[in-house]
């Protein structure tokens, strides 16, 4: 199995863990019956779980694109050493974003997520070359 691959897969369950850590600091906040329910009044998380949520959520806007990208460099097999290197780098930096994101550090974090963008354009950017 190729590393960009295998990074697509460790970046899988790191959303599922996001998704864990989000829906328990949910519950923390607003209980059972806050998860339980229709949600058609729904209370906004604040403070640590509001954090968790915000960077799940980030984490969710930028997965399908990473996601697409790597599918696409393994099914024209136009994997090499920089496509290595990005799903690292973007990998890598998502799970760093996290902690940043929950301790509240604002500019690590904008560093952190500007990591997993150049990640995601050293992946976009050599298969430009490809579409003709």
């Amino acid at each position: 199995m190729s590393i960009e691959l295998q990074y697509l897969i460790f970046a899988v369950f790191l959303v599922l863990i996001q998704m864990v850590l989000q829906a328990s600091a949910g519950f923390i906040t607003n209980g059972f019956m806050g998860l339980a329910g229709s949600r058609d009044d729904e209370v906004l998380t604040t403070g640590i779980g509001g954090r968790f949520e915000r960077a799940y959520y980030n984490m969710l806007e930028t997965f399908p694109v990473f996601a697409a990208l790597v599918l696409i460099v393994h099914t024209t097999e136009s994997w090499d050493t920089t496509s290595a290197l990005a799903v690292q780098l973007y990998f890598w930096a998502r799970v760093a974003y996290i902690p940043l994101y929950i301790i509240g550090i604002p500019f690590l974090r904008t560093i952190a997520w500007a990591v997993s963008m150049v990640g995601i354009l050293m992946l976009a950017w050599p298969l430009l070359g490809q579409v003709t």
